[in-house]
């Protein structure tokens, strides 16, 4: 399950994920081998037949990060939807949405890659460098190798 902080301007718009044109999301889906092939933002729901769920730490919110407001985010239903769904593993898309969730002041202390056990009825926990075009600068395609790596390794 990839967990993202908020829709983006363009994806709100839109609605689908991951659709702002500089974003690298779909094409580094396909790039590390969780895809078959390149999906656009509009098959999103094309993703549960690989068994990849989608979903933001907020569901009022939108835009950037820091456009989002705190008050929108709400980690007692993402917790709740893991806990509904069970996925194997659970790879937030941003330093930011992983620290929603951690309940952390900051995403300094966040690393990326795999976490280690952070709640232990909870999935494996990976953290990713944004996809989002504006956050380029970080940008690195090994921890999301190391997911798809991850999952390939599975039984």
């Amino acid at each position: 399950m990839f967990v993202g902080t908020a829709a983006g301007k363009r994806s709100a718009e839109l609605g689908y994920y991951y659709a702002g044109r500089g974003n690298r999301f779909w094409r580094t889906l396909h790039e590390i081998g969780l895809t078959p092939r390149l999906l656009a933002p509009a098959e999103f729901q094309d993703l549960l037949a690989l068994g990849i769920g989608l979903t933001d730490m907020s569901k009022l919110g939108s835009g950037m990060d820091h456009h989002v407001s705190a008050d929108t985010f709400d980690p007692n239903r993402f917790e709740a939807v893991v806990r509904s769904y069970r996925p194997r593993a659970i790879a937030f898309t941003s330093k930011r949405a992983a620290s929603v969730w951690l309940r952390t002041s900051g995403t300094r202390i966040i690393a990326y890659g795999r976490q280690p056990a952070a709640v232990s009825d909870f999935p494996d926990v990976f953290v990713l460098p944004s996809s989002s075009g504006a956050a380029r600068s970080h940008w690195s395609i090994d921890p999301w190798q190391e997911l798809a790596d991850w999952v390939k390794a599975l039984p």
